[in-house]
């Protein structure tokens, strides 16, 4: 056995000292850095059971590279499979992270009750009672589902040698714990020990690991950034407590597109995967109250139509408020500061409110004429024409800016029943056939005539 060394490590970042200072030179914070195992020993708790001698690994040409399609495994979920780029690749590690009670717990074992194939899923937060009552909620029923309550890494991979799972769920990394490593459970050492192990296992034994990790108050998964570059994919579950819809991105991914996302309606049973996102986040009553516009947006490569209500109002005090719930703040400013520049408007005295329903946050810049149109319906009091949505950037002289992908948005809110939608002049349209009425504007002007004229 090695001999046993110590090092100190930031719990916030992960950063290594020769000794203990008081504040960590890389994150700026204090009281942050321990004394831990920096050296383990050489022997590891996961032994391959194949007794064949291994060759070792040689240099390949890249044309003698094989490049067969990995056969990917079906989660038998529509969203889920979305985001990881059609299923879970064998021998992937996947850590998927989120706020607590925000579903990540429930999303896992609602997958894992309903595949085919051999399940383990191992926790460490809750006893075997409570993960079969969250399963008797969602009203699913499966033989193929083990459940495991054990943090102890050797105990876990003796069961999984027992069991033999095509698929192991990990709830979660931060409650592991490992023989080799002297610290407590969820320590830099610990969290870099075990993921290196779970990997070596994923690696060797070419079985699918799903691992759940928890987040900071800053909303970074817990643990040091190390353990993001050595998992394969790297998935982000988000969304409004107080809100029905969670949101699944994903961050990193080695075997698919980081563009993707899927939208889940959350019920008492389970999570309800949402196919048509845009007829849920827009209400029945858009068109008619004044303040609402609808906005064509794109979050990853899925098109959706989003409602975004505005109220404009007198500042009862000496400062107007300017407050935004899902859109950027200072982006709030910029749009309001173009307003009364270049369309005359005065909001100087007056606060502004906007809101994005759903729950759901948006940086895409295509959103700023709808938000601009939603201001002035309020302002004015006067309700924008149903079926009427929009999709440009507006920029700092006033002009109304192409967006990408601008086709895509046009056949969604055609699919949707709208029949007018105002995009900028200079985008390129490659539809040569639509029955949405096209309103090509170039300056605010042209918008605030077309609407309000």
């Amino acid at each position: 056995m090695a001999k046993t060394k110590t090092a100190y490590f930031c719990q916030n970042c992960g950063a290594q000292f020769a000794k203990w200072v008081g504040q960590c030179s890389s994150c700026k914070q204090w009281n942050t850095v321990v004394e831990e195992v920096a050296q383990k020993e050489t022997k590891s708790s996961w032994k391959q059971t194949d007794t064949s001698v291994k060759r070792t690994a040689k240099p390949l040409r890249i044309s003698e590279i094989s490049n067969d399609k990995e056969v990917r495994l079906n989660t038998k979920d529509g969203e889920f499979n979305r985001v990881l780029g059609g299923g879970l690749v064998p021998g992937s590690l996947t850590l998927l992270g989120g706020e607590p009670g925000i579903g990540k717990s429930t999303l896992l074992l609602q997958m894992a009750l309903k595949l085919d194939l051999k399940v383990l899923y191992v926790s460490g937060e809750e006893s075997q009672k409570q993960i079969k009552m969250r399963a008797e909620r969602i009203e699913k029923n499966t033989d193929n589902c083990y459940i495991l309550t054990e943090t102890k890494t050797q105990h876990i991979f003796k069961q999984v040698a027992a069991v033999t799972p095509e698929l192991v769920i990990i709830d979660s990394i931060q409650t592991l714990h490992t023989d080799y490593i002297e610290s407590a459970a969820g320590s830099i050492s610990q969290i870099r020990e075990c993921t290196a192990e779970l990997i070596k296992f994923a690696k060797e034994s070419n079985t699918s690991v799903l691992l759940v990790g928890h987040i900071t108050k800053d909303g970074n998964i817990a643990g040091p950034k190390i353990l993001e570059h050595m998992v394969d994919t790297v998935l982000q579950f988000e969304g409004d407590r107080n809100y029905v819809y969670r949101i699944l991105r994903s961050l990193k991914n080695r075997f698919g597109s980081t563009a993707e996302l899927g939208i889940y309606e959350m019920f008492g049973n389970g999570l309800r995967e949402v196919t048509n996102p845009s007829e849920v986040l827009i209400s029945n009553a858009a068109g008619e109250l004044s303040g609402t516009a609808i906005s064509a947006t794109v979050e990853g490569m899925r098109p959706l139509l989003i409602e975004i209500q505005a109220l404009v109002s007198s500042a009862v005090y000496g400062t107007p408020q300017r407050s935004a719930t899902g859109f950027n703040v200072k982006r709030l400013n910029m749009l309001l500061a173009v307003l009364e520049k270049r369309a005359g408007f005065k909001l100087a005295a007056k606060d502004v409110f906007l809101n994005i329903t759903g729950g759901i946050s948006v940086d895409d810049p295509a959103i700023d004429l709808a938000v601009i149109a939603a201001i002035l319906s309020s302002n004015a009091d006067i309700p924008i024409e149903k079926g009427t949505c929009f999709a440009a950037e507006v920029g700092l002289a006033g002009e109304i800016r192409p967006v990408q992908r601008v086709d895509q948005r046009i056949l969604e809110a055609e699919k949707l029943g709208f029949s007018t939608i105002y995009v900028s002049k200079a985008n390129k349209i490659g539809l040569k056939h639509t029955n949405l009425e096209l309103k090509l504007v170039s300056k605010i002007e042209d918008v605030v005539g077309e609407l309000f004229g």
